[in-house]
């Protein structure tokens, strides 16, 4: 089987290395275009990409030529990772030209007729593409997006806890990482040392991403989920993984251990389709005290696995655990992959 030609918007920056770093050896996506900022275009790669990862550039990667971001790519789709001050109108052209558009930013989140995935909780929501093309007139084209990097962690895990218990109400507490901020972020005198309990936007993110995530389509349409959701965020000094405490309020009867095995042993589509970039567990119940803890759990799944642990009872609601996931992979590129391979099985790319 032909491998699906893709390109990647916003390829320089942070979420772009990882939509490199990933798609390499991809069993069904190839890349052949990379697009960034006019002042990237022309240029090999290797030249004007300030690569931050561990693992070297993939040497078939390197020099490939920078484009600018405008829909004349030789590939059948695109991946976006880029910044949202700049997305929305660049995305909406790629969409209008025929490509299908795979977004990490933030832009078309909430607009009614764009699904806003996590595979595993609301796939259903891709029926939404075909309302979205009548909306606005597109031929083949489409976007889809994929959440917040901090609503994705919690949206997995409080999505099975709704299904069968019903959740009521819901209490965040985030510890973001820095990667979260992109290159070059925060000053060091700002981090090191320190704890920032701001990141502009991300607490209505969570509140609203999330909701949408775990509704219902109802007649063409989302429903929100009706739980009542507070989020507070902070930026940490650590590299990679937003670490959250969560404490929520059930509708119904629960045991502890039936939570515990609820998440532990849930699996949907992804897994049942053993789609490539899929974890065996979506969510990983660990038992120890102190974890799970960025530096060590990060990775579980490469990095596609939500680490969910001291699971326990809460005196104010009625029940309370810590969840991570790592923002750069499951919480953005890797995500949007998974997206694009769910696409891809329900048929979305079948014209070309």
């Amino acid at each position: 089987m032909d491998k699906i030609k893709v390109g990647i918007l916003g390829a320089t920056g942070t979420v772009g290395q990882r939509f490199v770093q990933l798609l390499e050896n991809h069993p069904w996506f190839q890349i052949t275009e990379l697009a960034a900022s006019s002042s990237s275009a022309g240029n090999r790669y290797r030249d004007v990409c300030n690569w931050k990862l561990s693992a070297a550039i993939p040497e078939n990667i390197k020099n490939l030529i920078v484009k600018n971001c405008v829909p004349d790519l030789d590939c059948k789709i695109v991946f976006s990772g880029l910044d949202a001050k700049v997305a929305g109108e660049i995305e909406m052209d790629f969409a209008k030209a025929g490509y299908p558009v795979i977004s990490n930013a933030r832009n078309y989140r909430m607009e009614q007729d764009v699904p806003l995935l996590i595979p595993e909780i609301n796939s259903d929501h891709l029926k939404l593409i075909e309302k979205q093309k009548l909306n606005r007139n597109f031929g083949s084209g489409f976007i889809v997006t994929n959440p917040n990097c901090s609503t994705i962690p919690l949206a997995m895990v409080l999505a099975p806890l709704n299904k069968k218990f019903g959740v009521e109400k819901v209490l965040v507490t985030t510890l973001q990482a820095i990667s979260g901020a992109g290159y070059p972020g925060l000053p060091s005198l700002d981090i090191l040392d320190n704890i920032i309990p701001f990141i502009g936007g991300e607490e209505e993110k969570i509140e609203t991403e999330t909701k949408k995530i775990t509704g219902e389509l109802i007649n063409g349409k989302v429903s929100p989920s009706q739980f009542d959701l507070s989020a507070q965020v902070n930026r940490v000094p650590v590299l990679d993984g937003h670490l959250m405490s969560i404490s929520v309020k059930l509708k119904k009867d629960f045991e502890l251990e039936k939570v515990k095995a609820l998440l532990k042993n849930f699996t949907a589509i992804p897994q049942e389709q053993e789609l490539p970039s899929a974890p065996k567990n979506p969510i990983i119940v660990m038992d120890e005290n102190d974890r799970p803890q960025p530096r060590l759990d990060r990775d579980a799944g490469n990095g596609m696995s939500v680490v969910v642990g001291r699971i326990r009872s809460c005196p104010v609601l009625d029940v309370k655990f810590s969840a991570l996931g790592h923002n750069t992979i499951r919480g953005a590129a890797g995500a949007a992959i998974l997206n694009a391979e769910l696409l891809n099985v329900e048929g979305y790319f079948s014209e070309f």
